[in-house]
């Protein structure tokens, strides 16, 4: 007599992990579920206990071959660090085609940034980062490169929604993969990492420029996050090497701020699609990143730091409310809260550089309002600009 299916055997079966992590209903078909189909998805259905093997162990390094990275495990765990982290729900609309994004400052003068040391321009001004604030900022850069490297959390130029399932290959999604075997390295292990990480860089590197505005801005996180790793995880930093990883990450920020790092609408004060806003605040973030560890690098190599006066002009990081929203409704009410509150434009990051010469009481007076206003409901990361520009430059 045949066995008879248990009547609890489909009920009981898990949805793909794309949908799982969407939390969108599953059609649980035995080849790829509408959902995916239809959104061109890798769609994944998790193993039972009984089969299922550990793909990334407690230390990942130990599974590294050196020759290829298994791309299935890649998109495995991202999966799982995506499930992991707070992603907003209702992203089945977000649409990333037609982004209407301008660039208002000099995007060349970020990609030649390494050369400010050796030649110099009219209008440098040096940093002059005081000794506890320069260790300040290399210790939150450090936590950043930890955060990455042990898969707990979310980093502050990293959206909630860029976490959301994306198709195999996507470049931030492997990185956030691909970093976590710098968790734990083995003692010798770093060297065989750190080859690894390189190879993936060199990849992005040379591949950015066929990228989307969306996968171009990630390929910048991305690389940007390598480097970090590499610097404060792997000890790969005191050569000739890292400094040309610094100048082919400015030249991956230069063109991603090319594409546009200011909303168009913005200039017209009008409010933006949330994906343009998403795109054009979290590359701005990623810029604040870059720059700051261009500047622990230049300190570490005995050389000046500058002051990027290239971005004047652009946004200050965006409060919290904005960056965390869950939703877009919950983002556009927000927004329309900003737009009212910020009726003459919001704070921009030269607000919170050195007074300019010849400032009166009145216009130092503005000032400081503003900069407390936005205060009152900046993000950690906000706070930590502040901090680093108030103990350098004073009020």
């Amino acid at each position: 007599m045949a066995m008879k299916t248990s009547r609890y055997s489909a009920s009981r079966q898990k949805a793909c992990q794309q949908c799982s992590s969407a939390k969108a209903r599953c059609d649980r078909q035995h080849g790829p579920c509408v959902r995916c189909t239809r959104r061109g998805l890798s769609c994944v259905y998790p193993r039972t206990a009984r089969s299922e093997s550990p793909l990334i162990g407690s230390n990942p390094v130990n599974n590294l071959r050196t020759d290829r990275v298994n791309t299935s495990t890649l998109a495995t765990e991202r999966e799982r660090l995506a499930g992991s982290m707070h992603v907003p729900e209702g992203l089945d609309d977000l649409n990333f085609s037609g982004l209407e994004l301008i660039c208002p400052i000099d995007d060349t003068a970020i990609s030649n940034r390494w050369l400010n040391p050796y030649i110099p321009v009219p209008g440098q001004a040096v940093k002059q980062y005081p000794t506890n604030v320069n260790a300040f900022i290399y210790r939150i850069l450090k936590s950043y490169a930890a955060v990455a490297a042990h898969g707990r959390g979310i980093l502050p130029f990293v959206h909630p929604i860029q976490m959301r399932p994306r198709p195999v290959g996507s470049p931030l999604a492997s990185c956030l993969s691909l970093v976590r075997v710098c968790s734990s390295p083995l003692p010798g292990s770093e060297a065989t990492a750190a080859s690894v990480l390189q190879r993936e860089m060199n990849d992005i590197f040379n591949q950015c420029e066929e990228f989307d505005d969306e996968d171009q801005l990630a390929a910048f996180q991305a690389y940007l996050i390598y480097a970090m790793v590499l610097f404060f995880r792997l000890s790969e930093a005191y050569n000739d090497v890292f400094r040309g990883t610094m100048m082919n990450l400015q030249n991956l920020a230069r063109s991603s701020t090319r594409r546009g790092v200011v909303c168009a609408a913005d200039q017209r004060r009008v409010r933006p699609r949330w994906e343009e806003w998403v795109i054009t605040e979290t590359k701005r973030r990623a810029l604040y990143v870059m720059y700051l560890f261009d500047s622990i690098l230049s300190t570490q190599e005995g050389l000046p730091t500058f002051l990027g006066t290239e971005l004047e002009g652009l946004p200050a990081p965006a409060n919290k409310l904005l960056w965390q929203a869950q939703s877009r409704y919950q983002w556009e009410r927000e927004y329309h809260v900003h737009m009212a509150e910020w009726a003459e434009g919001g704070l921009t990051i030269d607000e919170l550089w050195p007074v300019p010469t010849g400032f009166g009481e009145t216009q130092l007076a503005r000032r400081r309002a503003r900069v407390d206003q936005w205060l009152e409901n900046t993000d950690e990361f906000g706070t930590m600009l502040c901090a680093v520009t108030t103990c350098t430059h004073g009020d």
